[in-house]
């Protein structure tokens, strides 16, 4: 994360890899106040035993493209809400990366969605999380039908004058 104060969009990230199993570690690194140890932990961070990094922040959002600069792996963008221009700042900070240097991005807070494409990025390796991986996805699935056969339920009256 670009700072703490984008916790409260990466904890949805943090509890979904949580609920797949999936080892992750959770780090507060700047690109414009900390620029070395961003480096350092990019250049590490496949040394260290990680396979796709998850990088959230706001504003300028120089995080993931510094990040996908100094490694070979994967990096997911999350570009986080909160200044006036309501995260379409950060948003085309992260996908206009140039040609080299991709970051997969994904919607404006969507954390969610990042830690889901980075465990089917993972899965493709790993047959057991592949199967967590599906039975969640089956579990949306199921939601949706729920609410569906719920939805039959509800009656109107329609009224004339």
């Amino acid at each position: 994360m670009g700072s703490t104060s984008d916790l409260p969009v990466m904890e949805k990230a943090a509890k979904l890899l949580d609920e797949m199993h999936v080892p992750f570690e959770m780090n507060a690194l700047s690109a414009h106040r900390t620029p070395e140890a961003v480096e350092e932990f990019a250049k590490q961070a496949a040394g260290r035993g990680l396979r796709v990094i998850i990088a959230a922040a706001g504003m300028a959002a120089a995080l993931p493209g510094v990040i996908a600069a100094n490694t070979t792996l994967p990096v997911i963008g999350v570009p986080v809400k909160g200044s006036v221009l309501d995260g379409v700042d950060a948003l085309y900070s992260i996908i206009q990366m140039p040609p080299g240097i991709p970051v997969a991005t994904v919607a404006i807070n969507g954390a969610m969605n990042a830690a889901i494409l980075a465990v089917q990025m993972l899965a493709l390796s790993d047959a057991e999380l592949a199967d967590r991986l599906a039975h969640y996805k089956e579990s949306l699935k199921q939601k949706i039908v729920k609410a569906n056969e719920e939805l039959k339920e509800v009656k109107f009256e329609y009224k004339t004058n």
